[in-house]
């Protein structure tokens, strides 16, 4: 991964990560209207499109936003999924933000998964030289260019870096999301504990050795922290895909 100022190309496909949108439109607005809410989504969502697009084009800018069920609720067995989440997390007029983001901007939600997935998808359909627009670093998995529009900073992920970032994930877990990770390892010990790998199998049998051989635990993190790329995926570790199940 490497920050640069962004591409000098011309982008064919903007993905939008509309769960932060709205949520940082329905914070902003908190004590305000649902007007100011909007108001909101616009300049945000403005913002994103003058920063990524010389002549935003609406069939090429895309909005996702997280729906109704998630089958992580039911892969996770160590700990709850998003378990320590609470309703009061949630801003007065976030629905009014969700419904603006469809309304408005033809906004597509999901079912049984996450906005996350339809962005990894609809980013391995059309290239690594799709912009997706966040500000979550889970997204940085998916081998594209990345816009951070929080920090107004630009990525470029290639498919090396993107599986890097993803086993990482695998040891150090993800708090936001109630993922445990190994105990005591953060960023830098992942990065030493991989830092020698150079397949995507090694990938695996150091997080596989650093979890003292808990096979249902690594391939448990995995699903839950993996973006889909295909409709229906169930993460598997190399050595299945690869038919060695050793």
């Amino acid at each position: 991964m490497s920050l640069l100022s962004g591409p000098t190309f011309e982008p064919k496909h903007v993905l939008v990560d509309g769960d932060i949108v709205a949520y940082r439109a329905g914070f902003a607005s908190e004590g305000k209207t649902s007007a100011d809410a909007k108001d909101k989504v616009d300049e945000v969502m403005n913002f994103i499109a003058s920063n990524t697009m010389s002549f935003p084009v609406p069939d090429r800018f895309h909005t996702f936003l997280t729906g109704t069920d998630n089958f992580r609720f039911e892969i996770a067995k160590s700990y709850p999924y998003k378990g320590n989440r609470s309703k009061s997390e949630k801003p007065e007029h976030l629905q009014h933000s969700r419904d603006y983001l469809v309304s408005k901007y033809k906004a597509t939600i999901s079912y049984g998964e996450e906005a996350d997935d339809l962005i990894a998808k609809a980013a391995t359909k059309y290239g690594p030289n799709t912009v997706v627009a966040s500000v979550d670093k889970d997204m940085l998995q998916i081998p594209c260019w990345h816009y951070n529009f929080g920090r107004d900073e630009w990525s470029q992920v290639d498919e090396w870096g993107g599986s890097k970032f993803f086993y990482t994930q695998i040891l150090t877990g993800d708090a936001a999301d109630n993922i445990k990770g190994i105990k005591g390892v953060g960023p830098v010990k992942a990065g030493k504990l991989l830092k020698d790998c150079t397949t995507e199998e090694e990938l695996w049998y150091a997080c596989l050795e650093a979890y003292d051989g808990d096979y249902d635990r690594v391939v448990e993190n995995a699903r839950l922290l993996w973006l889909r790329r295909r409709e229906e995926e169930l993460w598997e570790p190399p050595t299945v895909r690869d038919g060695d199940t050793q």
